[in-house]
């Protein structure tokens, strides 16, 4: 069992920023892809963030250019830094690891979240 422990979460005004960690002890990142996506009660889970073994990496439409999505191989830990907080990227934010499937990270395990709560 992989354990993915967030960090980083809180409360900002708009037009704030964040910058979330994701830790992944013993785990290797540069054998998967890694993904941040974030939930909100009564909505489906968005994909946010992926990054993939190569560095390439994708975004949702909702968050292109305001976020951006790291890894530290050495240190096991996936970052995303947000910026130009809307009230509209208020969530949990989870990160998960994954495989590559079709282009797609497909993910196999998820952390607890971490709350992100942007006040306009």
């Amino acid at each position: 069992q992989v354990q993915l422990v967030e960090s980083g979460g809180g409360s900002v005004q708009a037009g704030g920023s964040l910058r979330l960690s994701c830790a992944a002890p013993g785990l290797m990142f540069s054998w998967y892809c890694m993904a941040w996506s974030r939930q909100v009660p009564g909505k489906e889970r968005e994909a946010v963030a992926t990054i993939f073994t190569d560095g390439t990496t994708n975004y949702a439409d909702s968050v292109k250019g305001r976020f951006t999505i790291s890894k530290d191989n050495a240190k096991s830990t996936l970052y995303l830094q947000m910026n130009s907080l809307t009230p509209e990227d208020t969530a949990m934010y989870l990160c998960a690891r994954g495989r590559p499937l079709d282009g797609v990270c497909v993910a196999a395990d998820w952390g607890q979240g971490t709350q992100i709560t942007v006040s306009s």
